[in-house]
């Protein structure tokens, strides 16, 4: 029987963690086989990570971690190796703003053996005109910098293979801030079996975003700056 672990990182989610956890943790509670839900705090300034270890008293299944902050993607790399050295046969991300639907993961853990990774298509999303811009946008630069065409590079919702994930590691640099962008990427350059999925992608439940426009273009200057770097690399590996 195959052992899931679900990675979540959370950064100042006092408003929404304990919903967050209680709707994910049934799922690895009914799968077993030593599954467990993985939320990293991500060095919060509030009392996010105190909630987590009261939560994690009546959850035996739920194990909270922190770690000092380093943004999304290097809290995600990090649940990612937790996760396969922990020895997960599937690892699953999600994040814990409360936008995805736990009911949506069946679809994607019913056909888990066909597919490297499943990601969730956002559709019809809420969240608001810039988030759906950078998707866009990131879309049409990854396009230009890997010569790759991919539908929804950073969805915070993707089923994956550990024994292939694994394999993909050790190419993301250390606390990188767009993991799953980097990830997605690699495996549609290696001709990975990727399946997308649509997926309800709700307003943030609680809470206050982090992310502005004026961030999101500091943050996309320095991705392409990255993103030229990295494929030198990709290409010395011949992906």
């Amino acid at each position: 029987m195959d052992k899931l672990y679900i990675v979540i990182p959370a950064y100042n989610e006092e408003e929404n963690i304990e919903t967050v956890v209680d709707d994910w943790y049934p799922i690895v509670e009914k799968i077993g086989n030593g599954s467990r839900l993985v939320v990293i705090d991500d060095g919060s300034k509030d009392s996010t990570y105190d909630l987590m270890k009261k939560l994690a008293k009546t959850r035996d299944a739920f194990l909270p971690l922190t770690k000092p902050n380093g943004g999304h993607g290097a809290t995600v790399l990090y649940g990612y190796k937790y996760a396969v050295d922990k020895g997960a046969d599937y690892v699953f991300q999600t994040d814990s703003d409360g936008q995805t639907l736990p009911d949506e993961f069946w679809q994607f853990w019913k056909a888990r053996e066909e597919w490297d990774m499943g990601i969730g298509q956002r559709k019809g999303r809420q969240d608001g005109f810039s988030r759906v811009f950078v998707t866009k946008t990131l879309k049409f630069v990854l396009w230009l910098c890997f010569h790759v065409r991919i539908k929804d590079a950073n969805t915070p919702f993707r089923l994956m293979k550990a024994s292939v994930l694994r394999d993909q590691l050790h190419l993301i640099p250390e606390g990188y801030n767009l993991s799953n962008v980097l990830l997605s990427v690699i495996y549609a350059r290696r001709g990975l079996k990727v399946h997308y999925s649509p997926i309800t992608f709700r307003p943030r439940q609680g809470g206050v975003n982090s992310i502005n426009m004026k961030r999101i273009i500091r943050i996309g200057r320095q991705a392409i700056r990255d993103f030229r770097s990295i494929n030198q690399v990709l290409k010395k590996e011949n992906i």
